[in-house]
């Protein structure tokens, strides 16, 4: 990734996402984890103190080296297994139906090939297994969405390959998911162009 993506990317994901404004939707994007628990983008660990008491296990995927050393602290005080289990969401190390629950937050606007990353981890979800998301994408209102269109290629450049204006809904639909609830909503305190939330679950179809 270069100098940029390895060294500075990591740090500001660490502090945008890492505000108290975010701690809220954690919350509710982590409720319900169950059992064996694949975290997609697992970063400095962010979501870690928001795992409820019934998660057994979490296999943590996240490239960035430098993520996983800010994390130091938070896997310090995990009152569960959390191991760095694997490096790319596109391609998930481990054998098909291997976890109960799953976790995506503001993970799915930056892998590249994300239908590859949202069919792994159907593959290795038991049989009526979910995955918890909250991620910013395109948003509800036409003229907030005509800005994030124009705004993508900067955002994309500055902010390690996020896209601002991914249909999380439409993405998880085409790639096989149903939606069992969702809350579209904009962050508050938050410009609109990246703070348009869709946070939810979803089970394969």
């Amino acid at each position: 990734m270069g100098f940029y993506g390895d060294r500075i990317v990591p740090r500001l994901i660490d502090v945008a996402c890492g505000l108290k404004a975010n701690e809220p939707q954690r919350e509710r994007a982590c409720a319900g984890l169950h059992g064996r628990v694949v975290e997609i983008g697992f970063g400095s660990g962010l979501n870690v103190p928001f795992y409820p008491a019934t998660v057994g296990s979490v296999s943590a995927v996240e490239p960035a080296d430098l993520g996983w050393r800010l994390a130091g602290k938070r896997l310090a005080a995990a009152t569960v297994p959390i191991e760095r289990a694997g490096l790319d969401g596109q391609s998930l190390p481990f054998p098909d139906d291997s976890f109960d629950s799953a976790l995506s937050t503001w993970t799915m606007c930056t892998i590249p090939d994300i239908a590859a990353a949202l069919a792994e981890v159907r593959r290795v979800l038991v049989p009526g297994g979910t995955l918890h998301f909250v991620e910013h994408g395109l948003a509800p209102d036409a003229s907030v969405r005509r800005w994030q269109n124009r705004l993508n290629p900067v955002q994309k450049a500055v902010a390690g390959g996020c896209n601002l204006n991914r249909d999380i809904r439409g993405l998880l639909e085409t790639a096989g998911y149903r939606i069992r609830e969702i809350d579209v909503f904009y962050a508050e305190d938050t410009p609109k162009i990246v703070g348009a939330l869709s946070l939810g679950v979803a089970v394969p179809a």
